[in-house]
């Protein structure tokens, strides 16, 4: 099996690395950021993704869609800091096929890996649990937010300007600057600042 590591830690894809050629005749690929996963996606066709969400350019949620749109044979198991149900949820609404947070086990982390390879599929126990009680910030319908509005209000979140945020997407400015009004309107929300706020508290950023 051929499995593509994506994580813009070293230290996280060495440890990872070292776990799976362990226990299995397993090839692993490894890339710091989206750019090079889809370029390695296209070239190496790995069986499986390893994916954490928080990547330098394109974030996790739209190299998701993307390599998705491009093989919909590749299974991807997302590995993330992030359990928010807002990030699940989107996460398996692209085509996620397993979802662990990084507290995770080695155990449960190969069981993932096993279940998914086999055409299964695996999200961690209390990831799920929230997941089904939509334990979200009450008032707010986060279900319309788009993998590309949450990746704006965590770009937002990190002190990105919107001439940053349209480079990092590479999307135009004016595309960016609608998403945030639309945005806005979606959250019941004014003003950027409140968007910034909204992001940090239900850990977007």
């Amino acid at each position: 099996m051929k499995v593509l590591l994506v994580d813009d830690h070293s230290v996280v894809r060495s440890g990872l690395r070292a776990l799976l050629t362990s226990v299995a005749d397993i090839e692993v690929l490894e890339v710091a950021n989206g750019r090079d996963a889809l370029v390695r996606l296209r070239q190496d066709r790995p069986d499986l993704v390893l994916l954490d969400l928080n990547l330098p350019g394109i974030g996790g949620l739209e190299l998701l869609r993307r390599m998705l749109a491009e093989n919909t044979a590749v299974r991807v198991l997302v590995l993330s800091m992030h359990t928010e149900p807002l990030y699940v949820a989107r996460a398996v609404q692209l085509g996620a096929h397993g979802y662990l947070s990084k507290h995770a086990s080695a155990e449960e982390l190969l069981a993932a890996v096993r279940r998914i390879a086999l055409g299964g599929r695996h999200i961690e126990n209390d990831i799920a649990q929230e997941l089904a009680l939509r334990a979200v910030s009450p008032g707010h319908d986060l279900n319309d937010l788009s993998e590309r509005d949450i990746e704006i209000m965590r770009l937002l979140a990190e002190g990105r300007g919107l001439a940053e945020i349209a480079e990092a997407l590479g999307i135009g400015y004016k595309t960016v600057a609608n998403a945030c009004s639309a945005i806005k309107t979606k959250l019941g929300v004014t003003r950027t600042n409140d968007l910034v706020r909204l992001a940090m508290t239900l850990g977007i950023a």
